[in-house]
């Protein structure tokens, strides 16, 4: 049987639903959804089978008008994204139509992306009429030449199934890149990390968007079939300290909590999770920070 293998690159502003898309495309979650833009830090692959193909997904960062170090790195990582894959899909909001971040993205591409199978995918297509949704995809493809255009819903699934299908006969003929029951190439480490952020953030709202990170330092596998997990989050300020511990402890007791119960769900079995919060006053600007995060200090130059 001939098999297909590749890489497809999903590109957009941040909170398109990119991560969403990657997560329902997986049929797992590897990529962390939040109500928060830029919650993606690095490019998180996602592995999907479609028939004979196999789809890696590099989740990218996304792409913002960068204003700090972490910002640049992240932009860089996206577009590495793009330049890596075989095929990329944009991804934009049918409510939000042609924004200027949307026309940047164009502009950018009409080099980035030259020479690349490039597909538009017009998400959150539930939230607009008809006419609107044909008049964006015809601005959109009149601004650049894409080879197909979806109309989806990430969130429930409308038309992500067609693009899968597409993506799966677009792939060149290659040996599968990884084996079958693998879903992501990320280390566990990591995921656990990428878990209990995604619990930070959406507990903390809009107190603490960017000013921290979440590292696994240690990580023991038990003779009971259980795993302990040690994870450290860093903050910049003691302020930001007291938030995250909340009164008597209790937000992150909740947040450990949380993370807890969803790791043990994508592991299969018992996780012991203990976090601890630690003061890094220039975190923003450690190279260790960034590799923990997957991305290159040197992108944000």
């Amino acid at each position: 049987m001939t098999t297909r293998a590749g890489f497809v690159a999903l590109i957009g502003e941040p909170n398109a639903g990119k991560s969403t898309l990657l997560n329902r495309m997986v049929g797992a979650k590897v990529s962390i959804v939040t109500h928060k833009v830029q919650t993606t830090r690095a490019r998180i692959r996602g592995v999907a089978i479609e028939g004979d193909a196999q789809i890696v997904f590099v989740d990218t960062p996304g792409l913002f008008q960068p204003r700090r170090r972490l910002d640049r790195a992240m932009v860089a990582a996206a577009w590495g994204g793009a330049a890596d894959a075989d095929i990329i899909v944009l991804l934009i909001e049918a409510h939000r139509g042609m924004t200027a971040g949307v026309k940047a993205i164009l502009a950018a591409m009409q080099d980035k992306a030259r020479g690349r199978r490039v597909a538009l995918a017009v998400n959150k297509i539930d939230r607009v009429e008809a006419p609107t949704l044909l008049k964006l995809t015809e601005e959109m493809n009149e601004a650049f030449p894409f080879e197909r255009t979806y109309m989806i819903s990430a969130e429930k699934g409308y038309g992500v199934d067609d693009l899968r299908a597409w993506l799966g006969q677009s792939l060149p003929e290659e040996p599968w890149l990884y084996p079958e029951d693998q879903i992501a190439d990320l280390p566990m480490r990591m995921i656990a990390a990428e878990m209990t952020r995604e619990k930070l953030t959406l507990r903390l709202h809009e107190e603490l968007p960017y000013q921290l990170t979440v590292e696994t330092e240690s990580w023991q596998e038990r003779e009971d079939g259980s795993a302990r997990i040690d994870q450290i989050v860093y903050v910049s300020r003691d302020g930001h300290k007291g938030i995250l511990l909340g009164k008597g402890g209790e937000t992150i007791k909740a947040v450990s909590k949380a993370a807890r119960e969803e790791l043990e769900e994508f592991m299969g079995r018992r996780v012991h999770l203990f976090l601890q919060v630690k003061v890094r006053p220039n975190w923003l600007d450690e190279a260790e920070r960034y590799s923990e995060m997957g991305l290159d200090f040197r992108d944000g130059n």
